[in-house]
């Protein structure tokens, strides 16, 4: 006969001995438990309390599902109120947020749910938010990024922990949580959309796994098995690619893909280093094929830049901006505005000075001094552009600013940023930070008055 009170022990003591050999929570702990309603998170709040553990549950209405949401929420509060654990609450208008981010309702909920976790996280000083993942969802999640493509850290599933967020439940499937919620005769709810084989996820549970178990019974325990095994080997992988990604490492954010043909595996440090910016499969054997040559690639938020064999890294909204442009009409003092994310704005100031027989050119990268007889207002500060020549100062001829930039060992897409000061013809005064043109140079006993610009 079964043992209800014995197989909640059991059960407890499993999640116990999991959270330890984990080190997901402590005792002395604060933490938030994402509460829906579901037997999932109802059974993680339940077992937490018995555990101990200090905890407030948090219950987010996204209003997808008519009556149902109420009823949800209705249910979280009562429950709440049975257990005297607090509840934070909060409403989602999901439909309207996923039109205007042009994401599904899927991932418009996931995004909602999570900011606000982290957000009442901080706000109430939690330690971490506890989330209802069983062993179940970690079978359907390594399938699911099976048929999608994916690498080492795919089929590795769902971690314990993933920052502050953790996973107390995974090692217990859903009929054992089902078990243990009728063992202590407590109630949840049921998400209709569950049970409808309209979805990638509920194909899979409902259809798919069958089939598979139908081959062979020990299908998800092998699954499982598998996912462990490749965690643990995981950080011995991590700490190989990081080793080799720190070999071929440039200034700049930049990478020898020269160097990295010489390393076993370039494809997979490849992978490694661009998968988790948004790049999938495709576009990634794509960039391994034509790595020596020119190339951009994009996902929805990074940019890939290859220019001679050296591959960047770069923020797709910052390289897609615009720069600004500065006019000066006149000497005194200007703000340069900040023209991509991470960027600050720069100062700077003109004025004028006489000559002197003991006038000094001070060696600074900040500071331009140059013949102000020659210069012709309204000046320009501007990003280089194809194109832009000057003559170095201390060179003969001139050269183009992007050769110039090259041999200083500028960084490719640093050369992108550059800023030039320009005379009202659009000769190039400065090449700021870097050289002066000789036609604007100060010559010892002729020029009188210079016109000084720092930064």
């Amino acid at each position: 006969m079964w043992n209800k009170n014995r197989f909640t022990m059991i059960f407890s003591d499993s999640i116990e001995s999991y959270i330890r050999r984990h080190d997901l929570l402590r005792h002395d702990g604060f933490y938030v438990v994402a509460l829906s309603g579901g037997a999932d998170s109802v059974a993680l709040l339940r077992v937490l309390l018995a555990l101990g553990y200090r905890v407030e549950a948090a219950h987010c209405n996204f209003h997808l599902r008519g009556m149902e949401s109420n009823r949800d929420e209705a249910f979280c509060v009562a429950l709440c109120e049975s257990l005297h654990v607090g509840l934070h609450r909060i409403h989602f208008e999901t439909e309207v947020y996923a039109q205007a981010h042009g994401v599904s309702i899927e991932m418009a909920a996931r995004d909602l749910r999570y900011r606000y976790f982290k957000q009442l996280r901080q706000d109430i000083q939690a330690n971490a938010v506890c989330v209802a993942h069983h062993s179940d969802d970690q079978v359907e999640t390594i399938l699911l990024h099976l048929l999608r493509g994916t690498g080492l850290a795919g089929l590795q599933g769902m971690k314990p922990r993933n920052g502050t967020v953790v996973r107390p439940l995974l090692s217990v499937s859903r009929q054992q949580i089902l078990d243990y919620l009728a063992g202590l005769s407590q109630s949840y709810v049921t998400d209709s959309t569950n049970l409808e084989d309209n979805v990638k996820r509920n194909k899979l549970r409902l259809r798919v796994l069958p089939l598979l178990e139908e081959i062979n019974s020990s299908a998800r325990e092998h699954i499982l098995h598998m996912s462990e095994h490749l965690q643990e080997a995981a950080a011995i992988v991590d700490h190989a690619v990081s080793d080799v990604l720190k070999a071929i490492r440039l200034d700049g954010d930049g990478y020898d893909l020269r160097r990295l043909a010489s390393y076993p595996a370039p494809h997979y440090v490849l992978w490694h280093l661009l998968h988790g910016r948004g790049f999938n499969s495709t576009q990634i054997d794509e960039i391994a094929r034509h790595g020596l040559e020119h190339g951009t690639w994009k996902s929805a938020t990074t940019v890939v830049l290859i220019h001679q064999g050296q591959l960047y890294i770069l923020d797709r909204e910052s390289w897609e901006t615009l720069p600004p442009m500065l006019v000066i009409p006149e000497t005194g003092v200007y703000v340069y505005p900040a023209g991509t994310k991470g960027e600050s704005e720069t100062r700077f100031r003109l004025c004028v000075e006489d000559v002197t027989p003991d006038f000094i050119i001070r060696k600074s990268p900040d500071v331009a001094a140059v013949d102000a007889a020659r210069i012709r207002f309204p000046l320009t500060l501007r990003t280089v552009q194809t194109g832009d020549r000057f003559s170095p100062f201390g060179m003969r001829g001139t050269k183009l600013v992007c050769d110039f930039l090259k041999d200083r060992k500028i960084p490719f897409p640093a050369r992108r940023h550059q800023l030039v000061l320009t005379d009202a013809q659009g000769n190039i005064i400065w090449v700021v930070g870097l050289r002066i043109d000789n036609r604007f140079a100060i010559v010892p006993g002729r020029s009188q008055r210079a016109l000084m610009i720092s930064r």
